[in-house]
């Protein structure tokens, strides 16, 4: 009866070890199909972020615009001894510089 107890614990042992080989070679197995489909997750996300700005080959649009005000007015007044001038200048101007540049090509 003791030999009978030692073949069945024996034989548990190589069952326990046959089972977590079997579990062990199914992770090894799947281990290439998750990390693919982490990589394409990355992918996915990062497509969505789209284009990245690459200086070398770089379309912009160039819009400048100064404005200024400036008025001239000259006041003469008569005073003893001769006449004074005072002179106030004001002005209005708008400069727009707009253009395309293409740095690069493609």
């Amino acid at each position: 009866m003791l030999r009978v107890f030692y073949k069945k614990r024996g034989q548990s042992t190589i069952e326990y070890a046959t089972l977590i080989i079997i579990v062990l070679g199914a992770f090894l197995a799947v281990q290439n199909y998750a990390k693919r489909g982490l990589q394409g997750r990355w992918k996915q996300a990062v497509d969505q972020m789209g284009d990245q700005y690459d200086p070398r080959y770089a379309d912009t649009d160039i819009w400048h615009r100064i404005s200024s005000n400036t008025d001239t007015a000259v006041i003469t007044t008569n005073a003893t001894g001769g006449y004074w001038t005072t002179r106030t200048d004001v002005s209005n101007s708008v400069e727009t510089k707009t253009g395309y540049s293409t740095i690069g090509a493609y």
